[in-house]
C-alpha cells in the first residue's frame, strides 16, 4: 500500500483521489511517520442493473404481430 505524509497528500489529493479510484489501491496518510489515515476506493453497495427501468412495455408483448401491421407489407 502506497504512503504519504500529511504534506503530500495535501499537494497532490485531487490527483491521488483519481488514483485510488482509477486503480482501486488504498493509500496510507502519515504524520510524523504514523498513520492518520486511509484513501480507500468507494464501493457501492447497491448492485446495478444497467439497462433497468429503461424498457416500457405498451400493449400486448405475447402475440405475433399481424402482418397487415407492417407498411412493408402493402
Amino acid at each position: 500500500m502506497p504512503t504519504l505524509s500529511v504534506s503530500e497528500f495535501k499537494a497532490t489529493c485531487l490527483a491521488v483521489l483519481e488514483d485510488v479510484k482509477k486503480h482501486k489501491k488504498r493509500v496510507l496518510i502519515t504524520k510524523r511517520g504514523k498513520p492518520i489515515a486511509e484513501v480507500v476506493p468507494y464501493e457501492s453497495k447497491e448492485k446495478r442493473i444497467p439497462l433497468k427501468d429503461t424498457v416500457r412495455f405498451v400493449g400486448d408483448i405475447v402475440s405475433p404481430v399481424a402482418g397487415t401491421d407492417w407498411e412493408a407489407s402493402r
